[in-house]
């Protein structure tokens, strides 16, 4: 169907890749307990739907989008029909907390710069392929949850968006495509609110993520999955799990084991 990604090449010569990157120590901020069982759990999956997993830890701001660079120079994306990016680390509202971070102003990795390295321009191995970006890290420090009352009223129904927009127009001589296209991106939470983690089982957001991920993967695309992520958040209103700057412009099923 031209509304799914197509799975270009059989498991046995693609080569999908992942990259991990986790910031557990810090040189002024507290120590990230736990996360190294996020990046065991996160290995496993990732390995298990057929991707090779980069990982690499406790890297500043401008090591982090180093490792990105390279990782989106490599040749192996030529070759396999998607990626994953997932990181975790301390977090502010502007981004991500490099290992010398001091707090909002300093050592900070712009998101902006996530989408930079690997959008149409700078990461054409990628083209037309999904890129999905898992984001573990607090967004700023107000808890996630408030007190309202009840009423009788029926809750208001979320309207649909309408994202699916031609990839460009061709003549004999280029092609013209969204500069920014084919990401999915969860975060761990909304802008302005922390992130939970237990420092013996690890981030609950992994946690739940991993789980639907392996109950779903085989029948469920990955925006369908994401959902299934926030709502298992139901109970716990201290933490909502957010999509943002998703630019799918087809269902990306991971079909593990084909």
């Amino acid at each position: 169907s031209s509304q799914i990604y197509p799975i270009y090449l059989p498991r046995e010569t693609r080569t999908r890749r992942a990259l991990l990157i986790c910031n557990i120590e810090f040189e002024h901020l507290s120590r990230r307990d736990g996360a190294e069982v996020d990046v065991e759990g996160m290995m496993k999956l990732l390995e298990g739907l057929g991707y090779m997993v980069d990982i690499h830890r406790n890297l500043t701001s401008e090591g982090m989008a180093t490792v990105m660079k390279d990782f989106a120079d490599r040749k192996e994306h030529w070759t396999s029909d998607s990626t994953f990016l997932v990181f975790m680390s301390h977090g502010v509202r502007a981004g991500l907390c490099g290992t010398k971070s001091r707090g909002e102003a300093t050592d900070i990795l712009s998101l902006d710069t996530i989408y930079e390295k690997f959008n149409n321009k700078h990461c054409q191995a990628l083209l037309g392929k999904p890129k999905v970006v898992i984001i573990q890290s607090c967004r700023g420090g107000n808890v996630g949850s408030t007190m309202v009352s009840y009423s009788a009223d029926p809750a208001m129904r979320t309207p649909r968006l309408a994202h699916m927009i031609p990839a460009g127009l061709e003549d004999d001589a280029m092609c013209e495509v969204h500069l920014e296209s084919d990401f999915g991106t969860l975060h761990s939470s909304t802008p302005d609110t922390v992130s939970w983690r237990c420092s013996v089982t690890g981030s609950i957001f992994i946690q739940h993520l991993i789980e639907q991920f392996r109950n779903h993967a085989c029948n469920s695309d990955l925006q369908e999955i994401f959902r299934k992520v926030q709502y298992s958040f139901g109970k716990f209103p201290r933490q909502l799990p957010s999509q943002e700057r998703t630019t799918m412009l087809r269902k990306f099923y991971l079909f593990p084991g084909h």
